[in-house]
């Protein structure tokens, strides 16, 4: 067992969409901040990775100690949160490490190139796990996974080390699969590591802590049909059947990966310093940043299609780490696809992302300034896209019960649905 060597320097990498990678500059630490430089070359041929709080120059710019652990916000999304950092946390245990004592630079030495989008760290935390297996059974991976969450093991297996540093708060692995080979999300057998040929999935398990229970995928697979019946960009997903409890686990496909290498992903959180552990943001704000990134109107309707998804599904839990954008290789922004959608009400009924400073409930007059914002040329035309989305809303009961959530499930969420719809019928003067 090595003694813990805390991490100094690091190289930014960043893989384009052809699978080249290319130097962004150095990450550095000193006893009080941690400090970043763009590389000559970088600045001379790609865009801005971070245009909102990283200036695009060849000083030596100081992360600010909060909100992301003294780090840019566009390094701390390489991390992850919850699920992520508790295996993390294991792994350091197991090593004699004292998880208190290790740096936001430590952890993205850590993370290496296994993080989510385009950056990775160099050089790699050496020898933090065991050297995980080729291939391994989706259903081993699943069951460690529930273990581990639940508390039932102190102990993590290195193929879940190696697959377990996404995002998000739930039980998660990245695998990737074989397709050329005929495998698919439905084979039991995938890779933790990534390698040409192998196509790159998501899959969030389940667990009896979480608010769904073990229905959790199958709700979340409901949301993204509604949400892809409604008009919403969604990413390619399956549901796998791979243990003997006969449990149904989501796999989504990864939008951050091309055929052969990656786009730059960037959160909100990241990108404007926004906390997502408190509400911090206000979709009236969401609506001009992505405008303004993405140069488009269109992507600002879109936005607000998604908060009016989000509204009337009583998917509250709309946080600043839940939205995303994606940069090409020629510097070209767009919004990310929909992705943690699902019905999560919490006590208060208070949405994380505000409703032009209304947490619930937003009345006629906010929704008609958050349409003003997303240049709708009437509010006739956004009542439209209003109305799309409680037609949406009403296909849940068939929706959920051809996925097979249980009766006592689709009416306890049909219930609160139905409720919300005639609330916004009611506040927006609709039949």
């Amino acid at each position: 067992m090595k003694d813990y060597q805390p991490v100094r320097k690091l190289e930014v990498l960043r893989c384009l969409s052809d699978g080249s990678q290319v130097l962004v500059g150095t990450l550095v630490q000193n006893a009080t901040a941690v400090f970043f430089q763009y590389h000559p070359e970088y600045l001379a041929h790609f865009s801005s990775l971070s245009p909102f709080k990283l200036p695009f120059d060849a000083k030596l710019h100081q992360a600010p100690a909060e909100p992301h652990q003294q780090l840019h916000g566009l390094f701390a999304d390489s991390l992850p949160d919850g699920w992520g950092m508790l295996l993390m946390d294991r792994v350091f245990r197991q090593r004699g490490w004292l998880p208190q004592q290790i740096s936001a630079m430590d952890r993205l030495a850590y993370i290496g190139d296994r993080g989510m989008g385009a950056l990775s760290y160099r050089p790699v935390m050496d020898a933090v796990t065991d050297a995980a297996e080729d291939w391994i059974a989706i259903e081993a991976l699943g069951k460690e996974a529930q273990a581990v969450f639940e508390g039932d093991t102190q102990t993590v297996l290195a193929a879940l080390a190696q697959a377990g540093g996404s995002g998000g708060a739930r039980p998660k692995a990245q695998i990737y699969l074989d397709v050329s080979a005929g495998n698919s999300v439905a084979s039991p057998l995938a890779s933790t590591q990534a390698r040409a040929g192998l196509q790159p999935w998501l899959v969030k398990f389940t667990s009896r802590h979480l608010p769904l229970g073990h229905e959790e995928s199958l709700c979340e697979a409901a949301y993204l049909t509604l949400a892809k019946n409604a008009g919403l960009e969604v990413p390619e997903w399956q549901l796998i059947s791979a243990n003997a409890d006969a449990n149904r686990w989501l796999a989504v496909r990864r939008f951050d990966c091309s055929e052969r290498g990656r786009y730059h992903m960037h959160s909100l959180c990241g990108l404007v310093d926004a906390p997502f552990r408190q509400p911090s943001v206000d979709y009236v704000d969401l609506i001009k940043i992505t405008q303004t990134l993405c140069k488009s109107v269109a992507a600002g309707q879109q936005l607000f299609a998604r908060a009016l998804f989000n509204l009337v599904g009583l998917n509250q839990d709309d946080h600043s780490k839940n939205w995303a954008f994606l940069m090409d290789d020629k510097g070209a922004w767009q919004l990310s696809p929909c992705f943690d959608l699902t019905f999560s009400p919490n006590a208060n009924n208070e949405h994380m992302t505000a409703f032009n400073g209304y947490g619930k409930a937003p009345p006629l007059a906010a929704m008609q300034q958050l349409a003003k914002a997303a240049n709708f040329s009437s509010w006739e035309d956004a009542k439209k896209m209003i109305e799309k989305m409680l037609d949406a809303f009403s296909d849940w009961q068939s929706v959920a019960n051809d996925l097979g959530v249980q009766k006592q499930t689709r009416d306890l969420i049909g219930k609160q649905l139905s409720e919300q719809q005639q609330r916004c019928r009611s506040l927006y003067g609709l039949k």
